[in-house]
């Protein structure tokens, strides 16, 4: 299945990520991705945090990418899709009955 994700670059403690299209099979071990699809750089409070190719995240997305929950909400931020944003936050009361059981 592809995903679109982001891959963290930068240095310690100064992170920047990648939008990249990734085989969610594969990916994982190898860091490999199909194309970049922008970047974001989350410390950057003025000027262009995020620099997105908006043509092909729309193409990726109608052949069947997924987007990941931070992504989707990025893009819901920048008017690319519409809808909700997503919770990505883990809920605390499933992670107290696992603790517990």
């Amino acid at each position: 299945m592809l995903k679109i994700r982001l891959q963290r670059t930068g240095r310690k403690h100064d992170p920047s990520y990648r939008l990249v299209l990734t085989d969610s099979r594969k990916a994982s071990q190898s860091g490999a991705f199909l194309e970049m699809l922008g970047s974001y750089d989350p410390s950057k409070k003025d000027g262009v945090a995020l620099n997105i190719k908006k043509e092909r995240i729309a193409y990726w997305i109608s052949k069947g990418a997924q987007t990941t929950g931070v992504v989707h909400n990025l893009l819901v931020s920048e008017k690319i899709i519409k809808g909700p944003k997503v919770n990505v936050s883990p809920s605390l009361k499933k992670a107290v009955l696992a603790k517990i059981s």
